[in-house]
């Protein structure tokens, strides 16, 4: 049985050293401008898209099944001249995914395929480096979006929506993603050292870069990046306990930290202060 693996284990190790090698070269390298517009908290617009019944089960993995805050990242792209409608770049997207992937550390399967791509039920593996693969499945499509779901075993747990429009002259092509921390050691990761959340960023610009190759067309004004973030679904806002009184009963009415006995206290230990410092300056 070992030995059938060892080829493919060897081949993800390869391609991962000298990917990993490419893939920073190139990010550090990188001359197109990201208009990164900061981190802020969100609100209930930031909640991931509702899921249709039929494409839930025990496999999918969403954000309540993660570890730590959820996520709303936007990746957008403004393309010139595109030679391709909004719609029929989405069907190239569902057609050839792994077209539009950094292909030295990442490897798409998705078996067999109708000749429209990719549709509601199908399923990815996203073949990456480390002790993580990609598992999701699509479950949504329509002319101009393609959304797909994390499932068990995936580094994240979420949704990530690929849409396109035109605006204009422009055509506009966005990645939208709603997910959480699959695991505490990925929250480590992307929240804390930020290192999996750059990886994420790479990736995800280098597939928008490779929309706009394929349409034809130019970027205009870079690539546009977004985050906001929301407390771990399930769980409620952090919030001060209570003052307690003799009782052990909650007070009803606290009285105020910075009412007249809190000055007063505050005064007297600034005097208190002032006067030691006298008798330092004078050797008491």
């Amino acid at each position: 049985m070992s030995e059938p693996r060892c080829p493919r284990v060897l081949a993800v190790l390869g391609r991962w050293l000298l990917g990993t090698v490419l893939v920073t070269w190139r990010y550090l390298w990188e001359t197109t401008p990201l208009r990164r517009g900061g981190e802020c908290r969100g609100d209930e617009r930031d909640r991931p898209p509702p899921l249709s019944p039929d494409v839930v089960d025990d496999r999918l993995q969403q954000p309540e099944d993660g570890c730590g805050p959820l996520y709303h990242r936007l990746f957008r792209v403004n393309i010139a001249g595109a030679g391709l409608e909004a719609d029929r770049l989405i069907t190239w997207v569902c057609r050839d995914f792994k077209h539009f992937v950094p292909t030295e550390v990442v490897d798409i399967h998705t078996g067999e395929l109708r000749d429209h791509g990719l549709d509601v039920g199908d399923e990815l593996l996203v073949e990456m480096p480390g002790p993580w693969n990609g598992p999701v499945r699509v479950v949504h499509r329509d002319a101009h979006s393609l959304r797909l779901a994390t499932l068990r075993g995936h580094m994240e747990a979420g949704q990530v929506q690929f849409h396109a429009r035109q605006e204009g002259d422009l055509l506009v092509f966005e990645i939208e993603l709603w997910a959480c921390p699959g695991s505490r050691l990925v929250h480590l990761l992307y929240s804390h050292l930020r290192l999996a959340k750059e990886i994420q960023l790479n990736m995800w610009v280098r597939f928008c870069l490779a929309a706009v190759k394929t349409s034809g067309g130019r970027l205009v004004g870079g690539v546009h990046i977004s985050t906001r973030w929301l407390d771990p679904p399930g769980k409620a806002p952090a919030r001060s306990l209570p003052r307690t009184g003799q009782s052990g009963r909650p007070e009803e009415n606290p009285p105020a930290r910075n009412g007249p006995r809190a000055r007063h206290l505050a005064g007297a230990v600034r005097e208190a202060g002032m006067r030691l410092d006298r008798r330092r300056r004078n050797g008491r």
